[in-house]
């Protein structure tokens, strides 16, 4: 029974450790907000820049994971490119060595459970703030102490077990010991990260079992079990990726090859490798006392001495993995951006999604095309194929707006700042609108299709005056609702351009009305001709109706 308290302990504490991870994290993300996105925008002009800026933010953030992603969304939204973007991940794999450093320097020597408690007092009227900067602060301050407590917990759990005497049975029971064990370890490593999902949790794991100082466990099985979680952390996330954009397993497969690549090349080098290690950290760091010092100099060496290696072949690694992966012909019911398997923190999910509107604004503004292409077909045959895409694309917007709103539900249930719960609920109504607009290009092929069949007559040359001007007016109303929805600084756009065109549209929509009332009663055209142009006029003025309620959701009104 005792066993079995002990190992539910274990994975209890294992639980608590990546809680605290993941909490820190997101706090870390919301209080840097779009502060952290715009310096990952910006700082990676080349490639030196892209890793130092990888290093910095991945430090800052504990999660290589998350600046993955992030790194991801740029390269979808063409904000950089993919070279610049393997220059970040190779920065994030230095960057996320930090975690391994501050559990050796305080997290086996130091009683943190002894100020765990004190730090979630601090945190707990942080966390309870209306604003949301200090709430992210108090996640911060809550996700620190949850994972120290965890690894506090963890080695308690560990020593219950009699982990160390496991560990040491199993070593003495394999034949080789040598380079064997090393190889062993490192599909161990792989193994076991995969399972967990979380480098940061297996290299704890890995340094506390190096602090029990196991027989037979030395500094070489730690550092194949520290390169097996490298390799780990890649695989998971190019099986999420699967099922995502071509560019996300472009990026994916780049990290893989990356550190696959380092460890096949240090394992060469193993023994010389690890000496070095043991050398540099007793004779310049002075810390031969601390043998967790020579595990997290071997982790950050080993993606250092990597990227030092494979940084002057960035543009060969972007050929090689576009190669591997060709761009496939986008599917335009899909989705371009969210994508299903490669899963970010709440916040940045948000950037996937408002990249996925722009989308649909922009294949709504295509509809508008295929409508002029319906009026003036003069051939059934080319009528019929324009609106058959109009229906095609009518199609696509509804699915649209259902998998961006269920994709903003999910993201909704999150952690989230109080400013990004109300710009989702901004975004539905955008994608709401959007729809609307779809079925209003649908409305204005449908009213051309019954035209075509009833009203065998021509539009007169005063009608298709005036209804090519409603549809100029509206193809500027649709370009500047795509100006609205692509402007990052609302503070400086002007929308009374928007409001301009709108009054346009409306000015045109009654006199064309009033003069259409005329024309029927004078008999210059049929009451049916009429009937259709009216309807035609009034989808349009419409379609700028849906236009100003998309702009005013995207400004906060």
């Amino acid at each position: 029974m005792d066993t079995i308290l002990n190992l539910l302990s274990l994975v209890g504490s294992l639980g608590l450790f990546l809680f605290g991870m993941k909490t820190m994290s997101e706090g870390l993300e919301k209080f840097a907000g779009d502060g952290l996105r715009n310096i990952l925008a910006a700082m990676t002009n080349n490639r030196f820049k892209g890793v130092i800026t990888g290093v910095a933010v991945t430090a800052l953030i504990q999660s290589s994971s998350a600046t993955t992603v992030m790194v991801v969304s740029f390269v979808n939204a063409g904000l950089m490119t993919l070279a610049q973007a393997i220059g970040v991940i190779m920065g994030a794999n230095i960057g996320t060595t930090v975690t391994a450093w501050v559990i050796s320097a305080i997290g086996f020597k130091v009683n943190m459970a002894a100020i765990t408690l004190p730090l979630l007092a601090i945190g707990i009227p942080l966390i309870f703030s209306g604003k949301s900067k200090r709430k992210s602060i108090g996640e911060f301050i809550f996700g620190f102490a949850f994972l120290f407590m965890g690894l506090n917990y963890l080695q308690t759990s560990a020593t219950n077990l009699n982990i160390g005497s496991l560990v040491a049975t199993m070593l003495a029971s394999v034949a080789d010991g040598g380079f064997f064990t090393v190889l062993l370890f490192v599909i161990v490593g792989a193994l076991v990260t995969m399972l967990v999902q979380a480098s940061a949790a297996t290299m704890a794991i890995t340094l506390m079992l190096f602090d029990m100082q196991i027989p037979g466990f030395g500094l070489e099985q730690a550092a194949a079990l520290a390169m097996g979680q490298n390799i780990g952390t890649t695989i998971t996330a190019f099986i999420a990726s699967l099922t995502a954009n071509t560019q996300a397993r472009r990026a994916a497969l780049a990290h893989m090859f990356f550190n696959v690549f380092g460890v096949v090349v240090v394992l060469i080098i193993f023994y010389p490798f690890c000496n070095a290690v043991s050398w540099f950290v007793d004779t310049v760091m002075h810390a031969g006392n601390n043998d967790l010092f020579k595990l997290s100099a071997f982790h950050t060496a080993f993606n250092v001495f990597n990227t030092i290696l494979l940084i002057g072949f960035v543009n060969w690694i972007e050929k090689f993995v576009c190669k591997v992966l060709p761009q496939k012909e986008q599917e335009e019911k899909r989705l371009r951006y969210i994508s299903g398997g490669l899963l970010s923190t709440a916040e940045l999910s948000i950037v996937q999604a408002r990249k996925e509107i722009g989308l649909m604004a922009e294949r709504c503004h295509k509809m508008l095309e295929m409508v002029k292409g319906a009026l003036f077909a003069e051939k059934d045959e080319d009528f019929e194929k324009e609106f058959k895409r109009i229906e095609h694309y009518e199609q696509i917007t509804d699915n649209m707006e259902v998998e961006i709103a269920e994709y903003l539900r999910k993201v909704s249930e999150g952690r989230l700042s109080a400013d990004s719960k109300n710009t989702i609920s901004y975004m539905l109504r955008e994608v709401d609108e959007l729809e609307s607009i779809g079925d209003a290009m649908y409305h204005l092929g449908r009213t051309l299709s019954r035209k075509r069949r009833n009203a065998p007559e021509s539009f007169t040359n005063e009608q298709v005056k005036n209804i090519e001007q409603m549809l100029q007016l509206t193809d500027e109303a649709l370009e500047e609702m795509r100006v609205v929805l692509a402007d990052k600084e609302h503070s400086k756009l002007d929308v009374k351009k928007t409001y301009d065109i709108e009054h346009k549209i409306n000015d045109l929509r009654t006199d064309c009305r009033n003069d259409n009332l005329e024309a029927v009663n004078t008999g210059v055209y049929s009451y049916r001709l009429g009937a259709f142009y009216n309807d035609f006029i009034s989808e349009c003025e419409n379609v700028g109706d849906h236009v100003i309620n998309v702009v005013q959701a995207e400004m906060g009104e």
